[in-house]
């Protein structure tokens, strides 16, 4: 027996609002998202090169423009800083090395407070981080 089709499947008009009103939410959030800052800490690091890698343990401070710290990039004041350290050093043991991420306009004596710091929480050898050297090609 044949049963009768009152429905008719898909046979309205393709309905093209609600598509252009999702992608128009798409584009901007899209445009939103690009005028949002990129995450971590601006840092201008100087040009230098031929610095020494470390196959040890190591933990990273940064200082920016401001002199301000960063330990595991989150902003820290100088005595959770000492803390910091001192905890990194403890679980690390006597071959933790600092690797320091100063920006350009860092002062030395912010540089040489930084390792003071450092060498009073355990923390025996510092690395100062620089951008690589732009490879050259030599073609011959």
């Amino acid at each position: 027996m044949k049963f009768p089709r009152n429905t008719r499947l898909l046979r309205s008009p393709f309905e093209v609002a609600p598509f252009a009103a999702v992608f128009f939410l798409f584009a901007m959030f899209l445009m939103l998202a690009a005028l949002m800052p990129p995450p971590g800490i601006p840092l201008q690091l100087p040009a230098g090169g031929d610095l020494p890698s470390v196959d040890k343990p190591t933990v990273a401070v940064a200082i920016d423009s401001a002199g301000r710290y960063f330990l595991a990039n989150q902003l820290v004041a100088e005595r959770q800083l000492k803390s910091g350290l001192a905890t990194a050093a403890k679980r690390a043991g006597p071959s933790l090395t600092l690797v320091i991420e100063a920006d350009k306009s860092v002062t030395y004596e912010q540089l040489a407070h930084l390792t003071l710091l450092a060498s009073r929480a355990g923390i025996q050898h510092a690395l100062l981080a620089t951008m690589p050297r732009p490879e050259t090609s030599s073609q011959p």
